[in-house]
């Protein structure tokens, strides 16, 4: 455990990493052949959780214990599981390796759980989706025809550009993305997160992001090439969406 430097501590002069790793190595005492911890890093700060995950990572690939580790930080379950198992409600939702529950999620749940992502209300039409006037490719559920649909997005798969009327749209004449204007830019070190509001109808479904905006991440160098600012328009264009179609009941 490499505390052995604390051994004349009382508890009390522990810090709170301290205290797990010591409350790990008692359980590990006993050479246990399944180790459970049910979020062990809860009331630890940030930086104190970041590494202790990494250092449980590096004791779980030396000791070789299968660890069924309960968490409800996905960035946490996804960095330190082999395989990630998501309940909703006490029930499995979807099992696999974190880039595939990543890549591939099962549900609107797991895609809505595992990070930020933007929700909105569609109708899937001839192999499409049509959100507003955009249309957007949806093959997956080419046997649903006129069904309510659910596009999702998440913050860093959409482009933001300034709004030119008669610009941005495609070879059919149908607008690019969706017409917005920013409410809040945060730049915090490298990355811009910005809040926008729809404009022309385009709304977000009921349970998207707070206050029904639009959440779009770009990096913080083309934030300040592009010059934006709050008030302006843009037009933000999915890069990536899932589709998720509404079963007849």
């Amino acid at each position: 455990m490499q505390l052995d430097w604390l051994a004349d501590r009382f508890p009390a002069q522990l810090s709170g990493g301290q205290r797990q790793r010591i409350a790990l190595a008692r359980a590990l005492a006993v050479e246990p052949k399944v180790l459970l911890l049910d979020e062990p890093f809860g009331a630890l700060d940030a930086k104190v959780r970041k590494e202790l995950r990494r250092w449980l990572r590096r004791l779980h690939d030396d000791l070789h214990v299968t660890s069924i580790f309960v968490t409800h930080d996905q960035e946490e379950a996804l960095e330190v599981a082999d395989r990630v198992v998501l309940m909703n409600a006490g029930n499995i939702e979807q099992v696999g390796s974190p880039q595939q529950v990543w890549d591939h999620p099962a549900s609107p749940f797991v895609y809505g759980f595992l990070g930020d992502v933007n929700l909105f209300q569609a109708a899937r039409t001839r192999g499409e989706v049509k959100l507003g006037d955009m249309l957007l490719a949806s093959p997956e559920h080419a046997d649903a025809q006129h069904a309510k649909a659910f596009a999702y997005v998440r913050p860093h798969d959409l482009d933001v550009e300034r709004y030119t009327p008669g610009a941005n749209i495609d070879a059919d004449g149908r607008p690019r993305g969706v017409v917005a204007r920013p409410d809040r830019a945060i730049v915090v070190g490298p990355v811009a997160r910005l809040e926008l509001v729809p404009a022309d109808g385009h709304k977000p479904a009921e349970n998207a992001t707070a206050d029904g905006l639009i959440e779009a991440q770009i990096s913080a160098r083309e934030f300040a090439e592009k010059g934006f600012r709050e008030g302006d328009t843009l037009v933000v264009t999915p890069r990536r969406a899932r589709v998720f179609v509404e079963s007849a009941s």
